[in-house]
């Protein structure tokens, strides 16, 4: 089995590199389901279901979200009403929506579960590796294909993660910095793991935001509207294939898709 795991869709280009790139993933054969960080959809602040429903029929299975989840009040309720998108497990009790979900393939259910760093990040979070560790064991033999976005600001805690789960998840597969990195591996133990899957959107940009916008911030510290910015635009993310049996990791690839 082939998973395409699609890093950070920012705006309107990342919505179309996914929507061309990942159907033509699935045509090829070259990925049976796709995954898809989506909380800066909107214009780079969370999404809107009508967003969401647009990112599924452009070929996405499934939905991820971040420290933007709850930008667009609109959403809440439709978090609660869409069983393919996932929020945060760690965030408080009460918080609309689902941490963890599941979709069906041929092998049988995959499990998605995202997680929300601490350090630089929300500070109303509760501890993400808590958070695992108590739905893995409440779950323990109901899924053996278990996804984890680790959604995180800090390389060291993503690291942490990636090796707290080692052996216990099929892949931990890092979002949020919009910067992908290259450490991809598949441990001895069968899971894959990543960093950060990079960013889906325009590349000739400050992490997709203009250019002029951001250096005006950083130059003068006034208050600066960040546009969406509209060049090169990329499709960053990775394809996990695994073992349907047994739902270890075989191997991880590192995609940049340039759209044309």
């Amino acid at each position: 089995m082939k998973i395409l795991f699609v890093g950070d869709i920012v705006g309107g280009p990342g919505r179309m590199a996914l929507a061309r790139i990942a159907t033509r993933y699935k045509a090829e054969g070259r990925a049976d389901i796709v995954v898809a960080n989506a909380e800066n959809a909107a214009a780079g602040r969370g999404i809107t279901s009508a967003l969401a429903e647009e990112l599924f029929a452009g070929g996405a299975d499934a939905l991820t979200m971040g420290d933007h989840v709850w930008d667009q009040k609109e959403a809440q309720g439709y978090y609660d009403r869409e069983t393919r998108v996932a929020r945060a497990l760690n965030l408080p009790p009460g918080c609309p929506g689902r941490g963890a979900i599941s979709i069906p393939t041929k092998a049988g259910p995959l499990a998605i579960v995202q997680l929300m760093g601490r350090t630089f990040m929300n500070a109303v979070a509760d501890c993400p590796f808590r958070a695992i560790d108590d739905w893995l064991k409440k779950n323990a033999g109901q899924f053996k294909i278990i996804l984890v976005d680790m959604h995180a600001e800090a390389t060291s805690e993503k690291v942490a993660m990636g090796k707290f789960l080692d052996g216990r998840v099929s892949a931990v597969l890092g979002t949020h910095t919009h910067v992908q990195t290259a450490d991809e591996a598949v441990t001895a133990k069968g899971t894959a793991y990543l960093t950060d899957l990079g960013m889906t959107g325009p590349c000739d940009s400050v992490i997709g935001r203009t250019t002029d916008a951001i250096l005006k911030r950083f130059l003068t510290g006034m208050p600066t509207k960040f546009e969406i910015a509209s060049g090169d635009v990329r499709l960053h993310g990775a394809v996990v294939t695994l073992d349907p049996a047994t739902g270890k990791a075989l191997k991880i690839k590192r995609v940049e898709e340039v759209l044309s």
